[in-house]
C-alpha cells in the first residue's frame, strides 16, 4: 500500500538529510508503529507520506514514495485526499467547522461528493466511531478523547485506504487513548484500513502494531521488522519491555498480560528484597510553610463550573501529580494558581499571593507555568533571543536561561527559530525560560507530550534536582509513567472535585486506569519502575 523507494529528505538549511536510505513497503491492512528518539525523522516519514513533502513543508526529496500507486512527488495532497487521511497531534488545529456532524461532512464537500453519498457516510462514521450521541454538540464542548475521534473520524468520511497518524493519544487520559486505539483497531481489522502511526508512549501502543519502522537516529536508515525485535533493538522502549530485559525474558514482552506470565520468577525474588524507596530523592517535610494552599476552590467558565471545593497543599520540596480524565479540572486548577481565573468561591494563596489580585511581574517570582502549548510562552525568533529576554525579565544574570537550556536541550542552535524546533524541544525552551526565575513553585501542563523516553529522563532528573533544592513542582499529567517516576503525591480529579490524594505507591497501585506498567506486572507487589526493581536486585545481590 506505502511503499518507499531510497527515499531521502533534506532540508534546506540542514547539514544532513532528516530522513534517508528509507526503502520499504507498508501492506494493506496492517498498523504500522514508527519508533525512534525525537529529531529521527518520523514526521518527516509520514508528510512524506501524505505529500505534505515535499509540497509544502519544503525540504528535497530523493528517491520515491507512492501511496496506492500514486507518486507524492507528481500529486500533491490535495489529489492523495481520497487516498490518504491524516491526523497531526492537535486535534483542535484540524477542525474547520463548529459542530461534530459539519466536521464529519466538511472534507467530503472539499472532494465535491453527491448530498446523499455525504448523509450516509457521515451516519456510517458516527456509528462505527460511537459519536452518534454528539452528533449535534459543539466541537468545543468535546472531551480529548472525543475530539480525536472526530478528527479520524473527519477524515474518514472520505474512505482513505491509508490513515496518517502523528501522536493520536499524546493528549490523552488513559481511558480517551484506550477509546481512539480501539477505533484504530476496528478500523485496521474490520476494514483493512493501513494506519501508519508515530508515538512516543509506546506502552500505549506497541502491543497493537503488526510491524514496526524504527528510526535509530538522525539520517539513520530505517528499519522495519515485527514489534518484539525491533523493541530490542531499538533505543527508546517502554516500560514493560525494559523489564523484560533486565529479567531476561526472552522474547521480549510487549504487554502487561505477556510480561506477568513471564514474571513469577521475578516476583518471587522481589518478595524477598526490602520494599524500594520511592523514586524522589529527597521527602518534603510535613511541617514546612506551603507554598501554595487552595482551600474550596470553586471557578466558573463562561456560568459552567469547572471546579467545586477543591483543596491542595503544597510544600517546598514537594512533587505533586494532578491526574484524571480529559476535562476534569487539572489545567483549570493550575491556571488558578498563577491567577488565570479568578475564584467564584474558596480562596487561593501562592508565596502568601493572591494570585489574581498580584502584578504579573511580581508573580512570576512566586510560580511559574508552562502551559500544554509552549508556543504560548516564546515570542522572539531565536532560541538565544528567547533566553536574553528571559534573563532580563527575571533579573538573572546573562546566559542564565541558556544553562538551563543547555542541561535540557543538549545541541539546540542558539541561532534556531522556536517555531523550528520539534514539540519536545519547545517544552523544554519553555522550561527553561520559567525556571529563569527560580520560582519557589513551577507548574507543568502535559510537560511530556511530544517527548522521548530520553528527552522525559533529562526532565524527571531536571525536577528531582529542583525537588532536593527545596522547589515544589505541580504537574498535570496523563503520563502515569512520569507520574510513578517522580510524583510524592497523586491527586486525582474528576468532574472538578478531588477524589483521591495521597503517596503516589497508595494512589496509582490501586487504581487500574492510572497504574505504571510496571505495577500491574509485579502486583501485589510495590515497585513502580523498572528503576525501583534494578535498585532492589543489586541490593539483593550485593
Amino acid at each position: 500500500m506505502i511503499r518507499f523507494e531510497q527515499v531521502s529528505v533534506t532540508y534546506a538549511d540542514a547539514a544532513e538529510p532528516a530522513v534517508q536510505g528509507a526503502d520499504l513497503t507498508v501492506p494493506e491492512g496492517e498498523l504500522c508503529l514508527l519508533v525512534g528518539p525525537s529529531g529521527a525523522g518520523k514526521s518527516t516519514l509520514l508528510n512524506a507520506v501524505c505529500g505534505l513533502v515535499p509540497h509544502f513543508t519544503g525540504g528535497t526529496l530523493h528517491g520515491r514514495v507512492t501511496v496506492d500507486g500514486r507518486d507524492t512527488r507528481t500529486h500533491p495532497p490535495r489529489e492523495l485526499a481520497d487516498v490518504v487521511g491524516t491526523v497531526g497531534q492537535d486535534p483542535l488545529a484540524h477542525f474547520v467547522t463548529d459542530t461534530v456532524e459539519d466536521e464529519l461532512a466538511y472534507g467530503m464537500e472539499s472532494l465535491g461528493l453527491a448530498p446523499d453519498v455525504m448523509r450516509r457516510r457521515v451516519e456510517e462514521t458516527l456509528d462505527l466511531l460511537g459519536l452518534a450521541d454528539l452528533r449535534d454538540r459543539a466541537i468545543g464542548t468535546l472531551s480529548g478523547g472525543q475530539m480525536q475521534r472526530v478528527a479520524i473520524g473527519s477524515v474518514l468520511t472520505a474512505h482513505p485506504k491509508v490513515l496518517v497518524l502523528d501522536e493520536p493519544t499524546s493528549a490523552l487520559d488513559p481511558a480517551a487513548a484506550e477509546e481512539v486505539l480501539a477505533v484504530l483497531q476496528r478500523l485496521v481489522h474490520d476494514l483493512g484500513t493501513t494506519v501508519l502511526m508515530a508515538e512516543h508512549r509506546l506502552e500505549r501502543v506497541v502491543q497493537y502494531a503488526d510491524q514496526v519502522i524504527l528510526l535509530p537516529g538522525p539520517g539513520a536508515a530505517p528499519v522495519m521488522g515485527e514489534p518484539a525485535g525491533m523493541m530490542a533493538a531499538s533505543p527508546v522502549r517502554p516500560p514493560v519491555v525494559e523489564l523484560g530485559r533486565l529479567a531476561g525474558w526472552s522474547p521480549l514482552p510487549l504487554s502487561v498480560r505477556d510480561a506477568r506470565r513471564k514474571a513469577a520468577p521475578l516476583r518471587e525474588r522481589l518478595s524477598a528484597v526490602a520494599v524500594p524507596s520511592p523514586g524522589p530523592a529527597a521527602v518534603p517535610a510535613a511541617d514546612a510553610e506551603p507554598v501554595a494552599t487552595v482551600a474550596g476552590l470553586g471557578v466558573h467558565r463562561d456560568r459552567t463550573p469547572v471546579l467545586h471545593g477543591v483543596g491542595l497543599t503544597v510544600r517546598p520540596g514537594e512533587t505533586v501529580a494532578l491526574m484524571g480524565r480529559n476535562g476534569a479540572g487539572k489545567s483549570t486548577l493550575l491556571r488558578a494558581l498563577v491567577g488565570m481565573h479568578q475564584p467564584s468561591a474558596g480562596s487561593v494563596r501562592v508565596g502568601g499571593a493572591v494570585p489574581h489580585r498580584t502584578r504579573p511581574r511580581d508573580l512570576l517570582r512566586r510560580v511559574g507555568l508552562v502551559p500544554q502549548e509552549p508556543r504560548d510562552l516564546l515570542s522572539a525568533d531565536t532560541v538565544d533571543a528567547e533566553c536574553a529576554a528571559a534573563d532580563r525579565d527575571a533579573g538573572a544574570p546573562a546566559g542564565t536561561c541558556r544553562e538551563v537550556v543547555a542541561r535540557l536541550l543538549p545541541g539546540v542552535r542558539g541561532a534556531a527559530h522556536p517555531r523550528d524546533l520539534s514539540e519536545g524541544q519547545r517544552l523544554a525552551l519553555a522550561l527553561a525560560v520559567v525556571l529563569t526565575a527560580r520560582p519557589p513553585l513551577l507548574l507543568l501542563d502535559e510537560p511530556t507530550r511530544g517527548l522521548d523516553y530520553a528527552a522525559k529522563a533529562r526532565l524527571v532528573e531536571v525536577v528531582r534536582g529542583l525537588a532536593a533544592e527545596g522547589q515544589a513542582c505541580v504537574l498535570a499529567t496523563h503520563d502515569v509513567e512520569l507520574a510513578a517516576e517522580l510524583a510524592h503525591r497523586v491527586v486525582i480529579l474528576a468532574d472538578g472535585e478531588v477524589v483521591a490524594d495521597g503517596p503516589t505507591e497508595d494512589v496509582v497501585v490501586s487504581s487500574p486506569a492510572f497504574a505504571p506498567q510496571v505495577a500491574k506486572v509485579l502486583a501485589p507487589l510495590p515497585w513502580l519502575t523498572v528503576g525501583q526493581v534494578a535498585r532492589s536486585l543489586e541490593g539483593a545481590s550485593a
